[in-house]
């Protein structure tokens, strides 16, 4: 179980599993989600969101995996940009380790 901060006073954090990690891997979550400019926002968390949406419409949107991630973590309460590049961030470090074993 992984944690990452959601604000920058580091008072509200979402606890991240590696099952979620490992349907963001799945759907390839963050694929092209992030623009040239490298900037985690509020659209592109919003365009996370809608590409979620997307999913969930479709066949893939019966995977129970799917539904957890997003109520569990994407659609919290608690999570906005500065979550969403701590996420991404968490990802990545996670890849990595995945790769190295």
């Amino acid at each position: 179980m992984f944690k990452i901060q959601t604000n920058q006073s580091g008072t509200r954090t979402i606890e991240i599993s590696e099952a979620h990690l490992q349907t963001i891997d799945e759907y390839q979550l963050f694929r092209d989600l992030i623009d040239s400019n490298g900037y985690v926002d509020e659209q592109v968390l919003d365009k996370l969101k809608l590409n979620l949406r997307s999913l969930l419409e479709s066949e893939a949107g019966k995977d129970k995996r799917l539904l957890d991630l997003c109520l569990d973590v994407i659609y919290h309460a608690n999570m906005k940009a500065f979550g969403l590049q701590q996420l991404v961030l968490l990802y990545i470090n996670w890849k990595e380790k995945e790769s190295a074993q």
